[in-house]
């Protein structure tokens, strides 16, 4: 079975992933599946609406698979990482067609980016947003993925997420307005299909002079921030997190 389904319904390209066993934690072989489907979107003239959900129900992402992370030695191998998610959430970002992202359940860390990257996020009140990473790994995110953050969040509401390492509630993450409408678990699929019968009636360029024009403000004065990675990536702690992580042991912070 595929890690990541990617199927064409008319005009809705519907991407999958599916490890539910792992809450659809992201392998590489996902991140660039969904790169892929970004292409296909826009390649094909039939595709107006690209959405992307989680198989299982538990889950929409719960991050990138952490296994993934034993092979790194320094924090070039951070930034190399960091680079390759931002070229998938840019492509993603790009894409023309309206994008939405359906979250039951966990959407952590690399998932919380995905749909951060969407357009809209539909969402069951028992989903739970955030990237725990003060206390699971002990890494940081990109550049741009705190510029989406702080773009969806504010500032405040982001610092409290990340160094807290707080999980925002469905509700929260409503009333902070990243998730566009919270639906009850058996009327999701009924209000999905609704918004997206909406999205399919409007007209594709407005759309996408909207969709683009907000995500030219947000990029317009990125700064650089491969020195962080590459410190945090780079750190002693972030070298024992890892393995203590997959093991479900207890890291003791050093900060170095």
């Amino acid at each position: 079975m595929s890690e990541l389904l990617v199927t064409a319904d008319g005009p809705v390209l519907r991407v999958v992933f599916n490890r539910p066993a792992q809450h659809n934690a992201l392998t590489w072989a996902m991140w660039d599946g969904l790169y892929d489907a970004c292409e296909r979107a826009d390649a094909d003239p039939s595709i107006k609406l690209l959405v992307l959900s989680g198989a299982g129900g538990r889950a929409f992402v719960a991050g990138t698979d952490i296994a993934q992370f034993t092979s790194f030695t320094d924090g070039d191998d951070g930034i190399a990482y960091e680079r390759k998610v931002q070229r998938i959430i840019d492509r993603l970002e790009r894409v023309k067609v309206p994008t939405m992202a359906v979250v039951e359940g966990y959407c952590v860390g690399g998932g919380l980016v995905v749909a951060a990257a969407c357009d809209l996020r539909l969402a069951v009140p028992g989903s739970r947003f955030g990237a725990p990473i003060a206390r699971t790994l002990g890494n940081c995110l990109s550049m741009n993925t705190y510029s989406l953050l702080v773009h969806h969040l504010g500032p405040a509401r982001t610092l409290d997420m990340l160094l807290r390492a707080r999980m925002f509630t469905g509700e929260e993450a409503r009333a902070a307005g990243f998730v566009a409408e919270l639906c009850e678990p058996d009327a999701l699929a009924a209000r999905q299909a609704e918004v997206e019968e909406r999205l399919l009636s409007h007209a594709p360029l407005s759309m996408w002079a909207a969709k683009e024009a907000v995500r030219r403000l947000r990029v317009a004065n990125l700064p650089d921030g491969d020195d962080l990675v590459a410190t945090v990536f780079g750190s002693a702690d972030f070298h024992a997190a890892v393995p203590a992580f997959l093991a479900k042991e207890e890291v003791t912070w050093q900060g170095l």
